[in-house]
């Protein structure tokens, strides 16, 4: 069980969806000495879990906050309206276990399938790397568990929770922005889009994608992400897309 302020046994690495070493995320010099929680064991069972994709909200955060500072000039901005949203999510979710998941520096498993992964992202603001350490002190100011592993990427972990979650019987609530993440949707998932203050079940998913959470990665196959620097088919988009996966079901058909 993993709870705020309650340091959990390490479990299993993650696995499933995506992101970046070439994100323009804050770089890992930004990061606190020691930020990094244990990996959160199992998810209590019938108990609500929420899933926060630390960068989403730090990014969040930091484009839709005033820019503020201390009397010595540092920016403060993204540590404002960071702290501002896991406070509105912990009294608007009141999960029983919460989690950051952060993306760790360096090469992940999809550089080594695709060198070109994520290969035209620029570089974070300064004033937001400068911010980051900042971030990772103040969520364990608050006693909440984050968790980052070499190799893999925030959504992969978010994804294991997920998946865990269901197999607990519990619900789970991913705070991100990504649309990556949608194919966790289902009945035991939920998406919070902060950026849209939108609430994601599977109906959005369909609306958004033309076809269930389960299917979208068979779209995105066939359109590519142009943010991600992955190549789709040429002349295809999602409404195709939707149309060829809801005809024959998947690519390997």
């Amino acid at each position: 069980m993993f709870q705020p302020g309650v340091q959990p046994k390490p479990r299993e690495r993650a696995q499933k969806t995506g992101r970046d070493r070439k994100s323009g995320r804050p770089s890992s010099g930004a990061r606190a000495a020691n930020p990094v929680g244990k990996i959160p064991g199992a998810v209590p069972k019938n108990k609500k879990l929420v899933v926060i994709d630390g960068y989403s909200l730090l990014f969040r955060a930091f484009f839709g906050t005033r820019y503020l500072s201390t009397s010595d000039g540092r920016p403060t901005n993204a540590l404002f309206g960071f702290v501002s949203m896991l406070y509105n999510i912990l009294e608007n979710e009141r999960p029983e276990s919460i989690l950051v998941a952060f993306d760790a520096p360096g090469k992940t498993f999809r550089d080594e399938q695709y060198a070109e992964y994520k290969g035209t992202r620029t570089k974070a603001p300064d004033e937001l790397s400068a911010q980051l350490a900042g971030s990772r002190e103040l969520i364990a100011a608050l006693g909440i568990p984050q968790l980052e592993l070499t190799g893999f990427e925030a959504d992969d972990i978010i994804a294991t929770y997920a998946r865990l979650a269901c197999e607990a019987q519990a619900t789970a609530t991913i705070v991100s922005s990504d649309k990556d993440l949608m194919q966790l949707v289902n009945d035991c998932v939920t998406m919070y889009d902060t950026m849209k203050d939108k609430r994601i079940g599977p109906a959005e998913v369909v609306e958004k994608f033309g076809v269930p959470p389960d299917k979208v990665i068979e779209v995105q196959a066939l359109i590519g992400d142009s943010t991600d620097n992955v190549p789709g088919v040429p002349g295809i988009g999602v409404k195709t897309a939707a149309q060829l996966i809801g005809e024959y079901g998947d690519l390997e058909t």
